[in-house]
């Protein structure tokens, strides 16, 4: 059932939907649609061919109906989308690309490619042309003309009636005619005849040419471009996955605290979606908050980075706010829901990435905006090439046969090959170098780039804690070793993020460490108290010294207040009361990342650092890795990132965004070109254009280079399958080729572009 929302901006009240729209075959289709309901009286919509979505605002006197019933009377259908899924456990990706379009491409093409061979080589290698291999060829190349080919044929069809024309046209028509043509030949010609081979002249046969029959050409033309039309589907497909990965951050279930008959209170799990505002749950160390909310009882850290791109785990306790799908990194807290539903962050989040994919038209192929030229121009030039040789004389059947060869030669095979081919060569070497495109329509992005915006953490540092700085108190009697083997014992029992970092330093040559006394204890958002080989030992906050009465002397208070200020995290550690020493933890930037930064300057791009973290700490990254200080943007929640980005465009800059968080998701969606770190959520993954896989941001560079090497490769392809058709036209209407070299002629102008797409495999990235 459809929701639609009322909207008043100043004016009438406009309601708006959100509609499915099927059965669209490229970027036209996308266009056609939204003029015509564009054309409807108080009715703006978009429509975006990449999500198959139309965004439609319409006022009164417009009912959801009537939007529905023109989109209908264009010849696509339309309905308002199904919900999403209840819970991460049912949208799974892999299978959601797995789509009855695509499983009936997958067919069609399967079917295509295993007939069309055996046809093409009957055809044109006469040694193979045992007696009645026409009806061979004849029964192989029916299925892939009525079958493989029928979604051209439909769509030509819808164009027709609607007097449109695409590349679908071109297709279907060439290929019919020329198996029209075949079967014409083959039962009422002589081209059935036993014994029959394939005649085998560069020019069309005056008078009888009922010999002649070109199933190659039908089955060949039909094969290839279906082979075109299901990587452009999978492409497509993959283009709605960023909101299924925002949703399936959520949890399933939550441990609600209910009264029993008995009045004592007790812990009922139960699908998130019974949850209501004010109930109360249980988090323990290492779920999912279900929600945003407020701690009601207990103290934690927990990890928002996802959400606030914070490197620093937040320290929580009764009255702190808590946002949905933040994970509980330490103790068990008790939280009371606020916000449920459409309402939390993570679902606002999720509307960001969706209004900003649909907010981004999808990139209309070249091929496609001139064959809304091209197509009517060649059927017209074989209509005309008819009429002239019967107004010559020359017989219906060479007429027909010199038409036949204007349709065929100029039909798109190179054309239908020209983007997918580089794409596939283009995204294969990507690969090896730890780069994934995900599309032809993202690479026309990529030449105007002049802005990259990065985000900071997982991106320019490496995204989790690490132990940066000893330092050792004068009199400490101790020395690093000392203290970290000490510290990190105790913060063994911690499950804290910062913790953790102190323990991994500890322990990083192998060392062995000391056992742990029963008295352990963790002091809410202070830090850890036990005995360890027989000293009495303090780790964490200097609140939690000083209320043991153990105070810091000055050269360790001065490494402490100039750690913070560089936005590190400061531990003391003290045992048997005296303060031995502050080890700092950080998110440290990557030893990279100031060489990606001079890489990305090289290629003509101004860097912009955006983070969640606080001014100091966005400061002192910017400085080491060589970001302009005007240029950083700190403190900026997923709001902040789509408005920093935004507002970049507005200044007339295109945009390139570098992030790895879901925080980052919406930005890199708004992003003129989106990369996604793939060390990072699928979140973002699924939202940018480009994936880096490696995690290394000097990747970032050689991603944009391949991308404008294969956007030129695309653009030089179709320059010289344009060209070729430009070419033999003139030739097969002055009856100087006939559809069987007009065919071979269409097959090499594809090897040529395959082999020129080949090229871009030598593709070699810049020196690390």
């Amino acid at each position: 059932m459809a929701t639609t929302t009322a909207h008043t901006d100043g004016g009438p009240a406009r309601e708006r939907i959100e509609l499915a729209i099927g059965g669209m075959t490229c970027a036209s289709c996308a266009t056609r649609i939204e003029k015509k309901l564009n054309r409807m009286a108080g009715v703006t919509a978009t429509v975006n061919y990449a999500t198959e979505k139309a965004k439609v605002a319409y006022g009164e006197g417009v009912a959801v109906g009537d939007l529905i019933a023109t989109v209908e009377a264009t010849g696509y259908t339309a309905a308002p989308p199904a919900p999403p899924p209840a819970g991460p456990g049912s949208g799974d990706r892999g299978r959601a690309e797995e789509t009855p379009e695509l499983n009936s491409l997958r067919r069609r093409l399967t079917t295509a490619v295993a007939l069309a061979v055996p046809v093409i080589a009957l055809s044109m290698i006469p040694a193979s042309q045992f007696t009645n291999w026409q009806w061979v060829a004849l029964a192989l190349a029916s299925p892939v003309v009525v079958y493989a080919g029928l979604p051209f044929h439909r769509a030509a069809w819808v164009n027709l009636r609607h007097g449109a024309a695409t590349m679908d046209t071109l297709v279907s028509v060439g290929t019919l005619a020329a198996y029209g043509w075949s079967l014409w030949a083959l039962f009422f010609g002589t081209a059935g005849t036993p014994g029959m081979t394939h005649p085998f002249g560069f020019t069309v046969t005056r008078g009888d040419g009922g010999g002649n029959i070109y199933l190659e050409a039908a089955a060949g033309v039909t094969a290839f471009i279906l082979a075109g039309r299901y990587f452009e589907a999978g492409a497509k497909r993959r283009a709605g996955a960023a909101l299924r990965a925002l949703l399936e951050l959520g949890v399933e279930e939550v441990a609600v605290l209910r009264r029993d008959a008995r009045g004592a209170q007790a812990e009922v799990r139960i699908p998130v979606g019974g949850l209501a505002v004010g109930d109360r749950f249980v988090v323990r160390p290492g779920e999912k908050i279900a929600t945003d909310g407020v701690v009601r009882e207990g103290g934690s850290a927990v990890d928002a980075s996802m959400l606030t791109g914070e490197s620093v785990p937040v320290e929580v306790g009764p009255g702190s706010p808590v946002a949905g799908a933040t994970v509980n990194a330490g103790g068990r807290i008790v939280v009371e829901a606020v916000r449920i539903g459409a309402d939390t962050r993570l679902a606002r989040m999720a509307r960001l990435v969706e209004d900003a994919q649909n907010g981004k038209a999808a990139a209309q192929r070249l091929a496609d905006r001139i064959s809304a030229v091209f197509v009517p121009a060649v059927i017209a030039l074989a209509l005309g090439t008819l009429g002239v040789w019967l107004a010559l004389g020359e017989g219906a059947t060479a007429a027909f046969t010199a038409a036949v060869a204007v349709l065929i030669i100029a039909c798109p095979c190179a054309l239908g090959l020209a983007t997918p081919t580089a794409l596939l060569v283009g995204t294969g070497r990507g690969a090896q170098l730890g780069i994934l495109i995900k599309g032809p329509e993202v690479l026309e992005s990529t030449r105007a780039v002049d802005t990259v915006v990065l985000d900071k953490t997982g991106t320019v540092t490496t995204g989790a804690m690490a132990l940066t700085g000893v330092h050792i108190a004068r009199d400490a009697d101790a020395d690093a070793k000392d203290v970290l083997r000490l510290a990190g014992a105790l913060e063994h029992a911690s499950e804290h993020p910062v913790a953790r970092a102190v323990v991994a330093a500890a322990t990083e040559d192998g060392v062995a460490l000391p056992l742990v006394g029963a008295d352990f204890a963790a002091v809410p958002g202070l830090g850890v108290r036990g005995t360890v080989d027989g000293h009495a030992v303090l780790v964490g906050r200097e609140r939690l010294l000083a209320g043991a009465g153990v105070s810091l002397p000055a050269e360790l208070a001065e490494a402490k207040r100039a750690a913070e200020e560089r936005g590190g995290t400061a531990v003391v550690v003290a045992w048997d009361g005296r303060a031995r020493g502050v080890l700092v933890v950080a998110d440290a930037v990557k030893p990279t990342s100031a060489e990606a930064v001079r890489r990305l300057r090289a290629l003509g791009l101004r860097p912009v650092l955006l983070t969640g973290d606080n001014a100091a700490v966005a400061a002192a990254v910017a400085a080491q890795v060589g970001v302009d200080p005007a240029d950083v943007h700190a403190e900026a929640l997923p709001e902040d990132k789509v408005a920093v980005v935004r507002g970049l465009q507005e200044q007339g800059r295109t945009v390139a965004m570098v992030g790895d968080g879901v925080n980052d998701a919406a930005a890199l969606a708004q992003a003129d070109l989106g990369l996604a770190m793939g060390t990072g959520t699928d979140a973002a993954i699924e939202a940018g254009d480009l994936t880096l896989v490696r995690g290394d941001l000097r990747v970032a560079a050689d991603a944009i280079r391949l991308s404008r090497r294969t956007l030129a490769t695309i653009k030089g392809n179709l320059f010289w399958a344009f060209a070729y058709n430009l070419a033999a036209i003139p030739l097969a209407a002055a009856g100087l080729l006939n559809p069987m070299v007009a065919g071979a002629a269409m097959a090499f102008s594809s090897v040529f572009v395959v082999g020129n797409s080949l090229r871009l495999r030598g593709f070699k990235p810049l020196a690390d």
